[in-house]
């Protein structure tokens, strides 16, 4: 029998390329980009959570919990991996997700265990970090170098070099600006 695997969707970036909010929360082919996500990763892993600062009400409707950054004011997505690694603290492993990107793999976790403990996504030869298998042991050290100012996703990982699993990029396609959003709706139909 596997391991359990927690996961964790990182939805509480500023989205400044987006004029703000919460870039989760927008509409794509009248679903949320996170309802897209849950859809696609939840059956994925034995439990699910979302990390997001600020009011965590704004999410209820998702019926996840919602753990805020346990360090630091918005030091980024390492916070919030950090916030899920402490959170399924009792599980071995912790998949994390963008919750920008609606495309993910249904068979993404999978493949990444098959990889090891410790594995992340790689399309066209350039690195996906937040999407990515994380050990749960790993989380005292990620709190360490948080806390001496280590914020990229690929720094700390690379510290610790991860298994590489290559993928198709359009999987991975995030909604950063709005013209990415209008793509993603050409898309759509393609990306089952």
């Amino acid at each position: 029998m596997e391991p359990k695997t927690g996961g964790i969707i990182l939805a509480g970036g500023r989205a400044s390329r987006m004029g703000g909010g919460d870039k989760p929360l927008l509409l794509l082919g009248g679903q949320t980009l996170l309802a897209r996500c849950i859809g696609r990763v939840g059956p994925q892993v034995a439990r699910l959570a979302l990390s997001a600062n600020g009011d965590p009400a704004r999410f209820a409707e998702f019926g996840l919990p919602v753990l805020a950054d346990p360090v630091g004011d918005h030091w980024g997505p390492l916070a919030g991996i950090l916030a899920g690694l402490e959170y399924f603290r009792d599980y071995r492993t912790m998949a994390s997700f963008p919750g920008d990107t609606p495309f993910l793999p249904h068979d993404m976790v999978k493949r990444l265990r098959a990889a090891g403990d410790f594995a992340v996504i790689e399309t066209q030869g350039r690195s996906q970090p937040i999407c990515a298998l994380w050990p749960t042991r790993l989380a005292g050290a990620l709190r360490v170098a948080l806390e001496s100012g280590v914020r990229k996703v690929e720094e700390f990982a690379q510290a610790y070099q991860p298994a590489r699993v290559d993928w198709p990029a359009e999987y991975f396609f995030n909604i950063n600006r709005p013209e990415d959003l209008a793509r993603a709706e050409e898309l759509l139909p393609t990306m089952r």
